[in-house]
């Protein structure tokens, strides 16, 4: 679980994959004919295409795409050469800028996953042991990996549902 800590902290490594990644749809969408450099479509088309990964790929509720205007407002804002396109360097700050706000949900929830679920599932098995009877008996025989994995699935598998339930209401 350290590692997995360490990987979410390690900002020239998140960094490196964000470059791979948007190298990878610049090459995608670029232009020939435009020199290596991207329209405002092939951007609206590169933030659609990147938020349906994310739904897709990550953990956490669904995230909506940006507005056209939102799009629009970035570009101008990472456009270094107010040419009204966009090249590798810009775009790598136009991903950046357009999902920053996601990326850190996202983040927020595995931490949520990954250290207060079992440390919750922890404390409650200690409560439990303490209960009288064959439930405490059951508690105290059953190992602590078992017993906080159990408990870690079952409250990502709520906090899951709820998640569903309001964005379906």
């Amino acid at each position: 679980m350290g590692q997995v800590l360490d990987r979410l902290q390690d900002k020239k490594w998140r960094q490196g994959k964000i470059r791979k990644i948007t190298d990878k749809a610049f090459e995608s969408l670029k232009n020939e004919e435009e020199k290596a450099q991207l329209t405002f479509e092939d951007l609206y088309i590169a933030v659609l295409l990147v938020y349906n990964d994310l739904n897709k790929h990550l953990p956490g509720p669904h995230f909506d795409p940006p507005s056209k205007d939102r799009v629009k407002q970035v570009m101008k804002e990472c456009d270094v050469n107010p040419d009204g396109k966009i090249d590798r360097d810009e775009f790598y700050e136009f991903i950046k800028r357009m999902t920053g706000d996601t990326f850190t949900i996202i983040s927020q929830g595995m931490i949520v996953t990954l250290v207060v679920a079992p440390m919750l599932a922890f404390a409650a098995m200690r409560a439990i042991e303490g209960v009288p009877g064959v439930v405490g008996k059951v508690a105290r025989k059953l190992p602590k990996s078992v017993y906080v994995s159990l408990i870690t699935i079952a409250l990502v598998a709520l906090c899951n549902w709820m998640q569903r339930i309001s964005y379906h209401s």
